[in-house]
């Protein structure tokens, strides 16, 4: 976790510019330590105060270059495919890249500023153990790497670029250079132009390996091989479990969120990037996993796991929470195809078990389908705009609009946090505009565009931002989030998913009944 960062001087005083030094201090302090997580939370904290200071910002960006390379470096499929491919294949990548995002991305870009984005990626990963480590180089300070590093900089740093052809010279000079100076081949340094240059994109643009592609898809679709399991890792502490899936091998084996996992197969994981032991983790179907872990309450556990096909549910919860009002509570998880289909079979279970108000969850919902977004509203608003997409291209131009049929008229208290995103703001934008019930919870995440996955060669993919999409009024909150008509205080462990255990004592549930009970909304449809 970062430090809390609080400001207690007034503006331009000393105490002020003391405690900007500090944030920058303990920046470069988990940097050095290759906390790269750390970092980025802490930079993102500090900027929130100090959203000006230039040093906190290229601090952020930095750590975040560092923390894509290292998972590239931890990623089987980048190893095993792209670092395989011959010089030829990887200016090929690059040229195609390039293409597709001049052809497609949602605002123009010129080659100047992807190239320069490479050239920044190749610098700091002249600096970056992972990187090197893999190309045998193992001390970081020597003559020979200060040297390539000045000269990046000197000679290649934001230098002008007159297209795609002049670009790939520029790449092609940096990776002959790097290979007669450090003897680092050319495809890794060419490699870092196609994934370093997609840094000048939007955050939710990036190049693909076909694993994080195959993942993509997966979370489309649904399903995935593995144990059921969302993680994050925390220092000191192992593998820190956020969520356990309905139906899955963790569940079967007793693992709970809030569990830490200690070991896997017997390697010790407490001080191990997320990336590195979900690579411990997955394996074939069928295949078995040995796990030590902690439990919330301290005890000490171990068992063996199946790996297998695991369905991920768009609704993991739909149930009567207050039976004498009639209340019922779902939750969404995530918007994929099979998410209308499931929003049907739960609405209708509800409304059998007497349904009369609704509270939907979407916390923590990072989003997923444009499309599944528009179903799940048509089955609750019965006319006008849903959402409207403009982008570059025509084909990205799109109004989506409710039809009467099959309206559920029952009222809505939607629950939303700052991990409510994409598709879940698509979702309270609507309720918002179209009047159609209270918003609880916090200030939702702010990403309001539209990502298309793009398959390259290789196997790879490339998501790009086509297009941004637009409320009902035709408001678009990107970088802002959406308020909630009622705030309700952040809770501690708020990263935690709801489970039915959790919904009594649940903070935001807690208000949302208490609406529905006492006022029964004046946003009646």
């Amino acid at each position: 976790m970062s430090q809390v960062l609080v400001v207690t001087g007034a503006p331009g005083s000393d105490s002020v510019g003391d405690e900007v030094r500090q944030a920058v201090v303990s920046g470069a302090e988990f940097e050095r330590s290759r906390k790269w997580s750390d970092a980025i939370v802490h930079y993102r904290d500090a900027l929130e105060i100090w959203p000006e200071n230039e040093e906190l910002q290229y601090g952020l960006r930095r750590a975040k270059f560092h923390m894509q390379i290292d998972r590239r470096y931890a990623d089987a499929s980048y190893d095993n495919s792209l670092l395989k491919l011959s010089e030829r294949e990887a200016t090929e990548l690059l040229d195609e890249v390039l293409y597709k995002i001049h052809s497609h991305y949602v605002d123009s870009l010129s080659s100047t500023f992807f190239i320069a984005h490479g050239t920044e990626s190749v610098y700091l990963a002249l600096n970056n153990e992972a990187f090197l480590d893999s190309h045998q180089i193992f001390n970081t300070d020597t003559p020979e790497l200060k040297q390539a590093r000045r000269m990046l900089f000197e000679e290649y740093w934001n230098k002008p670029v007159s297209g795609p052809d002049a670009g790939r010279k520029i790449v092609l000079d940096v990776a002959n250079r790097l290979e007669r100076d450090l003897g680092i081949p050319k495809v890794p340094v060419i490699l870092e132009y196609v994934f370093g240059g997609c840094n000048a994109l939007d955050d939710y643009s990036s190049y693909l390996t076909p694993g994080k592609l195959a993942d993509l898809y997966n979370n489309i679709e649904g399903e995935f091989v593995g144990l059921g399991i969302e993680m994050k890792s925390e220092e000191g502490k192992g593998i820190h479990l956020i969520e356990i899936l309905p139906d899955s091998p963790a569940e079967a084996g007793g693992l709970e969120g809030g569990d830490y996992i200690t070991k896997i197969d017997g390697i010790d994981v407490l001080n191990k990037p997320t990336d590195e032991s979900a690579n411990l983790i997955t394996g074939k179907s069928g295949s078995r996993v040995h796990l030590n872990w902690i439990t919330a309450d301290g005890q000490h556990r171990e068992g063996y796991f199946t790996r297998r096909a695991v369905k991920v549910k768009s609704v993991p919860i739909a149930k009567i929470i207050d039976e004498r009002n009639g209340i019922g509570y779902l939750r969404l998880a995530g918007f994929q195809r099979t998410t209308a289909e499931e929003f049907d079979a739960a609405l209708n279970q509800l409304n059998r078990q007497g349904m009369t108000s609704l509270i939907w969850d979407v916390r923590g919902n990072p989003g997923g389908l444009l499309t599944a977004a528009v179903e799940v509203l048509d089955r609750l608003i019965d006319h006008g705009v849903l959402v409207s997409t403009k982008g570059r291209t025509s084909d990205q131009n799109w109004k989506y609009s409710a039809h009467s049929a099959s309206t559920w008229k029952l009222p809505i208290v939607l629950l939303i946090d700052g991990n409510s995103a994409s598709a879940s703001e698509i979702v309270a934008g609507a309720i918002r505009d179209h009047n159609r019930g209270m918003i609880v919870g916090r200030k939702s995440y702010g990403k309001w565009s539209v990502q298309s996955i793009f398959p390259v060669s290789q196997n790879c993919g490339l998501r790009l931002t086509t297009a941004k999409f637009y409320s009902p009024n035709g408001h678009n909150h990107s970088k802002i989030g959406i308020e909630p008509d009622v705030v309700v205080p952040r809770e501690s462990q708020e990263y935690l998913r709801v489970t039915e255990k959790s919904l009594a004592t649940d903070a935001d549930v807690l208000k949302a009944i208490e609406m529905l009970q006492e006022t029964q909304l004046t946003r009646n449809p």
